[in-house]
């Protein structure tokens, strides 16, 4: 769905999918996709479909797995799978990869670089192999910050187009890609002893005056934030989520914050106060970005 939006929005660079599934490879070729081969079956399957269809050098990329253990060849696989692919003119490598297990973790740093080895090997395997060379990649944005030496001919940053590094030093350098803003639907004032949300989940221990903010856990918004743990900024100061997160709205407290009905709310302000939500649900920051919906409209400005 993400790659057809893209294509009608008349982006026409390639994209790869990283982790296709055999039941939607025509859909790939119908929209000039490009997939990740990553195992016997779906090598298999895509050579049939490309010599089916008669296509020339159709694009595919093909991983291996170097140790994270998720996706991919074995590097023992490396000279069967380019044998394979050298006999059908129907499809052409386009790039081969892999991925770092544990590029943030420098405690790691031995087993990350025999991951980088294997690759090597890969490589060395292929080139010996291919008569025409593809793009070799690796590096995902921890990789780039700690392994520079293995960026190869591309990198995949994922967080890092986000504005986060993998500590508060490099954070600190990266420009944040956008902040999340609601606005104030309603304003309450409530007295002592009442409530607030559903099953009660917050009294008042004195008079109170809430805000409702029409965003909630169907947008991506956590509801192991609630009753005040977390918080979003109103006129630039915190404002703590009291009661629990419901599906569509939040409510916070802003007795002591001066604002009105329609005021705009940052919901995630800056890489510090993502940081803060994440590491009061327990998470990291990519979770908390990736996790908003596709309903939150996102302006590009």
């Amino acid at each position: 769905k993400e790659a057809l939006s893209l294509r009608n929005a008349g982006i026409n660079l390639p994209i790869l999918i990283l982790h296709p599934q055999i039941n939607q490879y025509e859909f790939i070729v119908k929209h000039q996709l490009e997939p990740n081969i990553y195992n016997q079956r779906s090598l298999d399957a895509f050579i049939d479909l490309a010599n089916q269809k008669k296509l020339s050098n159709y694009p595919i990329h093909i991983k291996f797995n170097t140790g994270l253990n998720r996706l991919g060849f074995e590097v023992a696989q490396v000279e069967a799978v380019f044998n394979q692919v050298n006999k059908h003119a129907s499809v052409k490598v386009a790039s081969v990869f892999s991925h770092l297990a544990a590029s943030e973790d420098l405690s790691e740093k031995e087993f990350t670089q025999s991951q980088i080895q294997s690759f090597k090997k890969v490589i060395s395997q292929c080139e010996k192999q291919l008569i025409y060379k593809p793009i070799f990649h690796l590096l995902n944005t921890s990789g780039v910050i700690n392994y520079n030496e293995a960026q190869f001919d591309m990198v995949r940053i994922g967080i890092g187009l986000y504005g986060f590094g993998n500590d508060d030093k490099i954070t600190a350098q990266l420009k944040l890609v956008g902040v999340l803003k609601s606005k104030i639907s309603q304003i309450h004032h409530l007295k002592a002893g009442d409530s607030v949300g559903y099953n009660r989940a917050y009294f008042a221990k004195a008079d109170l005056t809430t805000a409702t903010i029409p965003i909630g856990h169907a947008d991506g918004i956590s509801r192991q934030l609630g009753n005040g743990k977390g918080y979003v900024y109103i006129n630039n100061q915190k404002a703590f989520i009291v009661g629990n997160v419901c599906m569509d709205m939040l409510m916070v407290n802003v007795t002591n914050i001066d604002c009105a009905e329609g005021d705009v709310v940052l919901v995630f302000k800056n890489q510090q106060h993502i940081e803060d939500l994440a590491q009061i649900q327990g998470s990291i920051p990519y979770e908390l970005l990736t996790a908003i919906s596709q309903r939150v409209d996102r302006i590009i400005s």
